[in-house]
């Protein structure tokens, strides 16, 4: 085919029709468009990248965390749910080795797989089209690998793209820098407002090749590694986001000055390698060859939106409730100088609350253009309190938030404000509790839930009478204590198995946390002092306490000269052993001190080890635990939370079921179950790896049937912690059983089982 007609030409032109446009393939718009495709909606995901995942991405290659914080401050069981627990639990299933193009991988075959989704990648937003009243219409959008214009028209628009495009070009308010002290009342903000930003950072790779490597650098690679202050800390160990603080560009324009912060950040980067490799400092790195280099910057701050709320300092390190709360965080509010690495500074300074916070949902829609849903960095935030939201996990939980609220809104006709009426928000919240989405301290309590109703029995339940000692002993030389989900009433007696070198006194203390739900140690109940003898002996603490309510508590002990204690490998979902130590990683010092007046608590840190070294100490309950039973898959609580909230049957059932039972005949059509994937455990998307591939207490094999229809369903191979089952045509029954066929390596659990008509 020839055209030689010499005519101007114009691209070609695609116009489509959507319910939600979402501008941003991030991790936050990935679970937003996941989440609203499966509610029913018709999505349109556009991103300017080649791969999804932003700041994840193998463009950009920074692990995923939010309130799970490494597992370096107190928020136990914090791991976000919904979809991005979905990703993470597959990623590790697939990919332990934190590879991060297997990652990529991931996210684009879980938008793929979703019908009512429509994937745009190497697509720009580049205009858009409003109404009279200021709403967005439509979004015009270029790809640059097939030449295509597209025109995406929707009822509603959710921007999720970082630097935020669709609100940049509506007119949305926005904010960019660091508001005053006086403003909001932050002590952690500046006197006076500034331009004073998060920077962008740039990674690399190294390889070992078995032979010595020699390395020329580029003309334009930083020349004399002194320009950079903290130059000293750099390890050849170090690579990928371990290389964080290889940081700039908080001084500068963060959405159109990229391209140029990105230079500095090569020029910086390359200079790094030079130095491990030139200098003569670095012999180990002989062998070494650069494998990859960072080609965008990974950005952490350009412009934040205002909602009808702007979450602040308080909000976060005062665990601030909210009525419209669809969302949390946990991340330490971390804010890094704007200078970066040519900073004299410290890289960061990272400051966590006792607990998680609510996100509340008035944070994600702009206040000035109606069918604007926010999400992602973006979100209604000041710059102190953006400091812990604009972590990957929080932001991909937001996404989800935004999902639902969308789905709700084409089904009613609404605009994402009218969400704030009553009514319709504990519709937003009782969905996102559905389908997984962590509120804390909020039960679930959906009436087209029939499992509720249901006489709920199992074959066996654990009764905990001890943690079994594996033979090892660990020296008592810093404090140590159980976190343990205990009943109302009087604290049982606790038994530990001690050996001594000498006669010494052992002190045991019982503390409990000052907020329901935290997990951080800052009110004593009781203290026990015995006095031991030499040699192996058991040692029983009576606490003289009584809890008005179910909860966790910490049995301490204190550090003796000479005194080993008893471990156990041994795991329980909801008890877990913690020490009061720090992660380098995210704190300075296992006690967090903060400046005088700058409204940060002062508190310990009390962290769990990682498996495979991860113990319990070895304890006997009198009388035995019984917080394990059944009826707990209907209490509205799908993880620890002042509880255990699971089934967890007796260790010596092979085969333990559990069943329901209803009065009258119940009409089935889906059903859903919540595995223990250890919502403590962070799951870090790259580069970390991992020591096994399913969480201890999953459930790998199991079969549901009924005594009407015989097996429904019987699966040999899960390691998700949702699963779901949708019968077409529907059942009609009065008795459901699960039978637990296999689990991972500890007892397996369930936390919530659900039937629908």
């Amino acid at each position: 085919m020839r055209d030689t007609t010499g005519k101007a030409r114009e691209l070609r032109r695609e116009e489509l029709d959507a319910d939600l446009v979402v501008a941003g393939g991030g991790l936050s718009g990935v679970c937003c468009a996941i989440t609203a495709a499966r509610a029913g909606i018709k999505v349109a995901l556009v991103q300017d990248r080649p791969v999804l995942g932003g700041n994840a991405s193998s463009e950009v290659r920074l692990w995923v965390l939010g309130a799970t914080s490494h597992m370096g401050n107190n928020n136990r069981w914090a791991r976000e749910g919904g979809v991005i627990d979905e990703l993470l639990v597959e990623n590790m299933w697939r990919n332990p080795e934190g590879n991060a193009i297997i990652f990529d991988s991931i996210l684009l075959e879980s938008v793929r797989r979703e019908e009512n989704v429509r994937l745009f990648l190497n697509t720009a937003i580049d205009s858009i089209e409003c109404t009279d009243g200021g709403r967005i219409s439509a979004a015009s959008a270029y790809c640059s690998q097939n030449q295509t214009r597209y025109v995406l028209s929707a009822p509603l628009f959710c921007d999720a793209s970082g630097d935020g495009i669709l609100g940049f070009l509506s007119g949305a308010a926005f904010r960019i820098g660091a508001e005053s002290r006086a403003e909001f009342g932050e002590l952690l903000a500046p006197e006076q407002e500034e331009h004073s930003l998060l920077g962008h950072s740039l990674y690399f790779y190294s390889r070992d090749t078995g032979r010595p490597v020699k390395y020329v650098p580029p003309s334009f690679a930083l020349a004399d590694i002194r320009e950079i202050p903290r130059f000293r800390e750099l390890r050849v160990t170090d690579s990928g986001c371990r290389l964080w603080w290889l940081e700039y560009g908080g001084t500068r324009d963060t959405v159109y000055e990229t391209e140029e912060i990105k230079w500095e950040l090569w020029k910086v980067a390359y200079g790094v390698w030079n130095h491990i490799k030139n200098s003569g400092d670095y012999p180990e790195a002989e062998n070494l060859t650069l494998e990859w280099m960072g080609t965008i910057p990974g950005k952490r701050e350009s412009r934040r939106f205002e909602g009808d709320l702007i979450l602040t300092q308080q909000d976060i390190v005062e665990q601030r409730q909210h009525f419209d709360t669809v969302s949390f965080g946990g991340w330490a509010i971390d804010l890094h100088p704007a200078e970066g690495i040519y900073s004299e500074q410290p890289g960061c300074t990272q400051w966590h609350s006792k607990g998680v916070y609510p996100i509340p949902y008035r944070t994600m829609y702009s206040r000035n253009v109606p069918n604007l849903f926010l999400t992602g960095r973006l979100i209604s935030a000041s710059h102190v309190a953006f400091g812990s939201t604009r972590v990957m996990a929080t932001c991909a939980h937001n996404g989800q938030a935004v999902g639902v609220a969308a789905a709700i809104c084409i089904q009613h006709k609404l605009l994402p404000r009218d969400l704030t009426e009553p009514s319709r928000l504990s519709e937003l919240q009782q969905k996102l509790l559905r389908c997984g989405q962590y509120l804390p301290g909020f039960k679930y309590a959906d009436d087209h839930d029939c499992a509720r109703t249901a006489n709920i029995t199992a074959s066996s339940e654990l009764s905990l009478s001890r943690l079994e000692t594996s033979g090892e002993m660990s020296p008592l030389d810093t404090p140590v204590a159980l976190l343990v989900p205990l009943e109302a009433g009087p604290i049982p007696h606790i038994s530990f198995s001690i050996e001594a070198e000498a006669p010494v006194t052992l002190h045991g203390e019982l503390w409990t946390a000052s907020r329901l739900g935290n997990t951080t140690p800052d009110v004593k109940l009781a203290e026990s002092a015995i006095l031991l003898d030499c040699g192996r002996q058991e040692v029983k603490l009576t606490f003289d306490a009584t809890l008005a309510q179910q909860q966790h508590v910490f049995v301490m002990l204190q550090p003796a000269a000479g005194v080993k204690v008893a471990m156990s490998r041994t795991q329980i979902p909801g008890i877990v052993t913690v020490w009061q130590k720090m992660n380098k990683a995210v704190a300075k010092s296992v006690v967090q001190t903060p400046p005088e007046g700058s409204g940060i608590d002062r508190f310990a840190f009390w962290l769990p080890g990682r498996r495979p070294a991860a113990r319990n100490l070895a304890v006997s309950f009198d009388p035995p635990l019984q917080m394990f039973a059944a009826t707990n898959v209907t209490n509205g609580y799908a993880r620890p939370w002042c509880g255990v909230n699971a089934w967890v049957p007796a260790p010596e059932e092979k085969r333990p079921i559990i069943q329901l039972r209803w009065s009258t005949p119940q009409q089935i059509r889906e059903i859903e179950v919540t595995f223990d994937t250890d919502f403590d455990h962070p799951m870090e998307s790259v580069l970390l790896g991992h020591p096994e591939r399913v969480m201890p207490s999953c459930v790998v094999a199991f079969k549901v049937y009924s005594e009407d229809h015989g097996v429904i369903a019987s699966v040999q191979e899960n390691h998700q912690t949702h699963w779901r089952l949708k019968l077409d045509p529907a059942i009609q029954t009065k008795q459901l059983s699960l039978e637990i066929l296999e689990s991972a390596a500890a007892l397996p659990a369930i936390y919530a089982i659900s039937c629908f008509h």
